[in-house]
């Protein structure tokens, strides 16, 4: 008579990163991410109440498993939410490039971040949505790098439509996180934390 063991999934050795999506509602905050994760645009408008994706990026030679947070839209009365707060590595702060509205939002999103972390920096990649339709473009590419520079955060123009600077976006995301090197928000580290002796 045979022994079996149970068979246990074994936990992936590639360092794991939780980027959170936020922006305004109906900038294309999920085109973006599933033209990343599953190579198709969805065209049509949903409003997304909360998704995670998960997906290997590479950055400098290594793999890593990003869990992709795809968030409901975010307006100035929107509270920072816990889960898109504790664990999180870093932020995608969405706009399109044909709403200024959705732009200024992202000040506002970023800030209310900072004061939810208590952190004058966290890593964030700003990024200008709908880089295909350029006739209906109200947000020129200086002003946003110069908002961008102003919070401390790279830009990338992307087109989800158009599959244009989709995978530069998530890797300029984890090369934000990597080049800060800081442990997630709510975990371990010493960040914002009192050491008496």
């Amino acid at each position: 008579m045979s022994s079996s063991k149970p068979v246990t999934a074994k936990p992936s050795d590639k360092p794991r990163r939780k980027i959170c999506v936020l922006g305004s509602r109906n900038v294309g905050k999920s085109s973006l991410v599933v033209q990343f994760v599953e190579g198709v645009f969805v065209d049509s408008y949903y409003p997304t109440i909360e998704t995670t994706f998960t997906k290997s990026i590479k950055y400098k030679g290594a793999e890593y498993e990003c869990d992709i947070l795809d968030t409901a839209g975010q307006d100035e009365y929107s509270l920072i939410n816990s889960k898109h707060a504790i664990g999180i590595h870093g932020y995608m702060l969405v706009f399109s490039l044909a709403s200024r509205a959705s732009f200024e939002m992202v000040a506002t999103v970023h800030d209310k971040l900072l004061a939810y972390h208590g952190l004058e920096a966290l890593p964030v990649v700003v990024i200008g949505q709908k880089s295909d339709i350029v006739q209906q473009r109200v947000v020129e590419r200086e002003e946003a790098e110069q908002m961008s520079k102003e919070l401390n955060a790279s830009y990338v123009e992307v087109s989800a439509a158009a599959n244009e600077n989709v995978s530069k976006a998530f890797e300029s995301m984890l090369a934000e996180i990597e080049s800060r090197n800081v442990p997630p928000s709510g975990e371990g580290g010493s960040q914002g934390k009192c050491v008496l002796q």
